[in-house]
Parts: structure tokens; C-alpha cells; sequence
């Protein structure tokens, strides 16, 4: 999957859990390096998201 695809997909939904499980990602630290967003930002987004 390209970079902007899964881009697209956090900017929408705000999952970065999803985003990782789509890329294969163990680690998130991994997954929110490759979006390029920082972490804090990226872990408030994925508490917020009810699941």
C-alpha cells in the first residue's frame, strides 16, 4: 500500500491501530514514524477513537 493511500486513510478515520494492522506494523512507534506525525499527537488522536 503507498505512503499516500495509508496517509489518507489516518487523515480520515483518525485510527492509527488500523493504519498499523494495514502496514503490518508491530510497533506503533514504526507505524507513526512512517506517517510522520509525531507521537503524542498520533496517540491522542488513537485514544479519542472509540472502539
Amino acid at each position: 500500500m503507498c505512503r499516500t493511500k495509508v496517509a489518507q486513510i489516518y487523515r480520515k478515520t483518525g485510527n492509527l491501530r488500523a493504519v498499523q494492522l494495514l502496514l503490518g506494523h508491530t510497533k506503533m512507534d514504526s507505524t507513526v514514524r512512517y506517517l510522520g506525525v509525531e507521537l503524542e499527537d498520533a496517540l491522542a488522536i488513537a485514544e479519542a477513537v472509540e472502539l
